[in-house]
This record gives structure tokens, C-alpha cells and sequence, in this order.
């Protein structure tokens, strides 16, 4: 089996609304102006990035925005235009909503569970319901339509419908998986956050995990339930893999990512002896270091040679004791080897480092082939949306910019020409 990272492209709507609390980046940024052009090519190229180090490739696409839908069911009535235009007379606040472009983090897409773990043999992925926050919590619907257009294939693939919005769920954001390789039986660790203990809200709750894993088939023995640190939460490690991430053998945690640190590693051992932590410790980095720079909201990738790479954000160079405690680590005996360092600012200023941009979705060859290959990345393709971005995607967005008419045609018009490149047809997506 092998694993191949789902990316978002970053849509033309990229904006910095400052809609997440407990993001600190997104708030710290939150009114500036926004280069969506920019963004997307930086996302592209982080995809790119991945190819040629020899893994395969896919992308999930930008949801359609301004959502005109979503605030028709609000009450605002008329064209797609007419619509947005009430919205923004009315209540700013729901139009910014409705532009939001989060949906590029795909890692909160949903929760995907490979075949080897799940008692149909099938991989299942659950959308997540993303309901801790307004503007994530639109996504649910139009995700689910290109999770079950790319993953149709019911031999290999089952998809689910989000969970009921009272159960937060995340998805991938706050899960990992532990195996001794892609293809063998994994532990599935689901982390939850305890609600109304830190400033900041918990957005995954401990029943939406525990649901997700009985929804999958998951076995007993290959699930593992973990508290994040209230710590965490309140310096703004507002999702798990903003302090650790996993990857087959590997562990690469913040000593304060979890409540119960010793409770967890010494769970994950028993069920895995081979795992290989590699733990952060915050007397050398500070939460504040690791969120910073977004140490751990890294891809943690297998190589095909052998050995694992981290794709890092640009700014952990930023933070010395970061960068220096990385070369430590690369130049020890340790299993991971390689740093690649990727351009992601546009992302990473609206809270989103490497790690948020991609779904991580393990999968045989045969299950590889029977996904829908317009969801599948190669060169040419890759140079064509590149194309289409460059000719269509807006070079930037001021906050007073989302309300102009102008603006949301332009986006319409980037969305529609991208799926036009892609092949895909009038109203499939």
C-alpha cells in the first residue's frame, strides 16, 4: 500500500476574515490583504513538491463562493447576486462567512480509516461536520459530493455523511495513525479535546471520535481515544496536529500535546512496541515556539527510498530554537532523515500550515486505479491548473473587497473555469 496526500487547492476567494477562534495566526492577520493568486501557487507547488520527492498526488477542490445557497437558507432571497448583496447590507458578517475559503485544509475534510483497519476490509472516510465554527461548518455538504465522486468505488472505498452538528468533529486534524507500515493493521489514535476547560473551545468531542471509529469497523485493539492538553488548547493548538503527527512507526509529538503524557505513550507502546517517539521537549521548545513556526503541522512522509522526510513550513527557519533543535534531530540516528522546506505563507498566515492543506488517504494499488484520476495530480495537469490560476484567480483581497459584486463573480468564474480544465461536467460538483 501506499499513501497519497489529498491537498486543497487554495480557492480564489482566499481571504483574511479572522474567522477561527483559537487560531492565533488567523487572528493576528485577520483585516490584512490576502494574495489568493499567490496562495494557490504556493499550494500547487507544495503538491508538486511531493511528486517529485515520489509519492502520489491528489488534490480536492475549492468550494463554490461565495455561497449563495448557504445564506438562501438564511432567508436572503433572489440571484446569486441579489442574495450576497442583502447579506452584506444586512450582516456583513454572514457574507464573510459564506467567502471563506477554509475548505483548502483538507486535513479537516474528514477522518479516513484504511482498509487493513477496518472490519470490511474497505477504506471508510467519514466527512467531518466541522460544527464548532460558522464558517467550517457550511463545507459538510459540497465536501461529501467530491469525497464520494473521487472515492465511489464501493469494492474499495465506503464514504460517510457527517456526524449530527452536535458532535464537533474535525476529522483528520485530530487523527493519527501508527502502523509498522502503510499496509499492515494499524492503531488509530482519535484525539478529543474536553469541552469548556480551556480559554479557547475543544472542537473535537470524545463521542464523535468514539463514532467515527464504530462507524469504521475499527477494532478495539486498533483504537486509541487521547485527551489533548488543556495547555495546548489554550496557547492555540487548536487542532492535534498543530503538536504532533504521526507516521507509521513514528510519533513526532510536543511533550505537552497530550493530558495524559505518559498515560498515552505508554498505551501506544503496548500496542505498538515498535513505535519511535520523538518528543519535542518544552524545555527546549516552547508551545509557543511549536505554534509559532508550526513545527508540527508537518508532513511526515515515508520516502521511497527508505526513511521519513518532514515538509516543513518556510517559518520554522524564523524561529531559531526551532530550526536548531531540527538539525539535532535530522543529524541523530533517529528514523527521520530529511527536511524539505515549502513556501506555504499565505496559508500559514490564515492558520494553516503543510499538514492542514492535505488528506492523507492510504490505499493498495488496486484501490489507487479505481479512484476517480481527475482527483489525481501529474505534471501536465498540475501546469494547466497553474494555468488557469494565473489567468483567473485574483491577485488580492482587501476585507472591504468582499462585498463587491465584482469580486464574487470573479470567483465564480475562476471556480468554473478550473472544473471546465478538469473535465468535470455542469452541476457534478
Amino acid at each position: 500500500m501506499r499513501e497519497v496526500n489529498f491537498d486543497g487547492l487554495i480557492g480564489p476567494s482566499h481571504n483574511y476574515a479572522g474567522l477561527s477562534l483559537g487560531n492565533l495566526a488567523s487572528a493576528r492577520n485577520a483585516g490584512g490583504v490576502s494574495s489568493p493568486r499567490a496562495a494557490a501557487l504556493q499550494g500547487l507547488a507544495k503538491m508538486r513538491r511531493v511528486m517529485d520527492m515520489g509519492l502520489s498526488q491528489g488534490f480536492l477542490l475549492p468550494h463554490a463562493r461565495p455561497d449563495a445557497d448557504w445564506l438562501r437558507t438564511l432567508g436572503f432571497a433572489g440571484s446569486d447576486d441579489e442574495v450576497c448583496e442583502a447579506a452584506w447590507k444586512a450582516e456583513p458578517a454572514l457574507l464573510r462567512n459564506a467567502m471563506s475559503a477554509s475548505a483548502m485544509w483538507t486535513a479537516n475534510a474528514g477522518t479516513v480509516s484504511p482498509a487493513p483497519d477496518c472490519a470490511d476490509g474497505r477504506c471508510h472516510i467519514s466527512v467531518a461536520n466541522l460544527s464548532t465554527m460558522l464558517h467550517r461548518s457550511i463545507e459538510a455538504p459540497q465536501t461529501l459530493r467530491q469525497l464520494k465522486l473521487a472515492f465511489a468505488d464501493s469494492r474499495h472505498f465506503a464514504v460517510h455523511d457527517a456526524l449530527p452538528g452536535g458532535l464537533g468533529d474535525e476529522g483528520a486534524a485530530n487523527f493519527m495513525r501508527l502502523a509498522t507500515a502503510h499496509g499492515a493493521p494499524g492503531l488509530e489514535v482519535l484525539v478529543y479535546g474536553e469541552q469548556g476547560r480551556a480559554e479557547f473551545p475543544a472542537r473535537q468531542h470524545k463521542a464523535a471520535s468514539a463514532a467515527v471509529a464504530r462507524r469504521h469497523g475499527l477494532s478495539e485493539a486498533g483504537t486509541l481515544l487521547v485527551c489533548q492538553s488543556d495547555a495546548a488548547i489554550a496557547a492555540g493548538a487548536f487542532h492535534n496536529d498543530v503538536v504532533a503527527v504521526a507516521n507509521e512507526t513514528v510519533l513526532f509529538t510536543h511533550e505537552l500535546a497530550f493530558e495524559d503524557r505518559d498515560g498515552t505513550y505508554a498505551a501506544i507502546r503496548e500496542r505498538l512496541p515498535s513505535v519511535q517517539i520523538v518528543e519535542a521537549p518544552a524545555a527546549r521548545i516552547s508551545l509557543d515556539a511549536a505554534i509559532r513556526s508550526y513545527l508540527f503541522n508537518s508532513q511526515l512522509i515515508s520516502l521511497p527510498e527508505g526513511g521519513m522526510a518532514l515538509v516543513l513550513p518556510g517559518e520554522v527557519r524564523e524561529v531559531p530554537e526551532v530550526w536548531d533543535w531540527l538539525q539535532e534531530i535530522v543529524a541523530g540516528n533517529g528514523p527521520i532523515r530529511r527536511l524539505e522546506v515549502v513556501e506555504v505563507r499565505e496559508s500559514m498566515r490564515n492558520g494553516g500550515g503543510p499538514a492542514c492543506l492535505r488528506l492523507r488517504v492510504a490505499v493498495s494499488d488496486e484501490a489507487l486505479a479505481a479512484i476517480d484520476p481527475r482527483f489525481l495530480l501529474d505534471p501536465a495537469k498540475a501546469d494547466r491548473m497553474a494555468q488557469v490560476i494565473e489567468a483567473h484567480w485574483p491577485e488580492r483581497i482587501a476585507p472591504e473587497d468582499l462585498g463587491d459584486p465584482a469580486l464574487w463573480r470573479q470567483c465564480r468564474t475562476a471556480r468554473t473555469a478550473l472544473l471546465d480544465t478538469l473535465g468535470f461536467a455542469s452541476g457534478e460538483l
